[in-house]
């Protein structure tokens, strides 16, 4: 399929994925005008691929994904990345490492690689769908999950060996899940769609944002404080496990000309969380996600990825092979 088809049939999310891979994208520059507290690094990632998404497990090894089916990898903090090859040129959505050894990629047309060397090498596993795969999550080293086009989320309860499907409910795209055990999880995706599940994914119940907003993520800190971010600056927040979501959009800003889409959400304590997205726009609270400072960028392009292995290091990915070490002060 041409871009130019791909395009014509994609969501808000997939249409800026293809326009990343398939053209060149400029972006006026920008640098970091927030706190002090803050250090920004870029780094080299010797790749112009967008790179879709990154993990770290520990400040010094970490694996970055996206575009052609470009997989990085680094064993010192990001100062050295090395490309290791995937076995496949699909565009590469998510990577989720479950200990140094195991670790996922999922992607394009039911794309969906594992190692257990990390990372060196990677063997693809069949999964009965050609539907694109957006995410990866495991709640453990036997039990994860991966969701993507068309309401899909399988499930693996034996270390990912076998993958079955479970019932969505939803035919819309599901972009991110998160799970604070193998029982307890929440999946987001189009038209503001919110599930979540008390009993491994064998139900999954629809949860109310009052909006038909995309959700590109979300994040829960324990079972009841959780947050999903989307396009248009979408920003909502629950205290009660989702029985109830308050609309927190974020204002616009005061150099803004039209609200930017937020990406990709974490957070790395209950008080103190991270919100990436376009034009590099990066947003921090230190109250739980009650209030945000204003936007800065911290880099020229739109940011995927986001990951923080620890409270001070983190890191960002994005288009243009684009990769950013954030340590924060505090």
């Amino acid at each position: 399929m041409t871009c130019r088809q791909s395009l014509q049939y994609a969501s808000v999310w997939v249409f800026r994925v293809v326009v990343a891979a398939c053209v060149a994208l400029s972006f006026s520059p920008s640098v970091w005008s927030g706190d002090s507290s803050l250090m920004v690094s870029p780094q080299k990632s010797h790749t112009e691929s967008t790179l879709m998404s990154i993990q770290f497990r520990t400040a010094q090894t970490g694996w970055a994904v996206g575009a052609g089916g470009t997989i990085l990898k680094t064993t010192d903090g990001g100062k050295k990345w090395k490309k290791v090859s995937s076995g496949t040129s699909a565009m590469l959505t998510a990577v989720f490492f479950v200990d140094q050894q195991v670790g996922w990629v999922t992607g394009a047309a039911g794309t969906l690689r594992r190692t257990t060397n990390g990372g060196e090498t990677w063997s693809p596993k069949l999964l009965d769908t050609q539907q694109p795969l957006y995410h990866v999550y495991f709640a453990s080293s036997t039990v994860g999950w991966v969701v993507g086009g068309g309401g899909t989320i399988f499930n693996t309860i034996d270390g990912g060996e076998h993958w079955i499907e479970q019932a969505s409910g939803t035919n819309a795209a599901l972009y991110a899940a998160h799970f604070l055990n193998e029982r307890h999880g929440t999946v987001v995706g189009a038209l503001g769609t919110v599930l979540a599940t008390d009993n491994g994914g064998a139900t999954w119940v629809p949860q109310e944002t009052q909006g038909a907003v995309t959700l590109f993520d979300v994040y829960f800190t324990d079972p009841s404080n959780g947050w999903v971010v989307g396009n248009a600056g979408a920003l909502f927040q629950t205290s009660d496990g989702g029985a109830r979501w308050v609309d927190r959009t974020l204002p616009c800003g005061k150099t803004c000309t039209k609200l930017i889409d937020l990406l990709k959400i974490r957070f790395t304590s209950p008080q103190s969380g991270w919100i990436v997205g376009e034009r590099g726009m990066v947003y921090r609270t230190s109250d739980a996600g009650f209030s945000w400072s204003e936007g800065s960028p911290v880099a020229k392009v739109s940011i995927f990825g986001l990951t923080f292995p620890d409270a001070t290091h983190g890191w960002a990915s994005g288009e243009n092979g684009t990769i950013v070490h954030l340590e924060s002060r505090r």
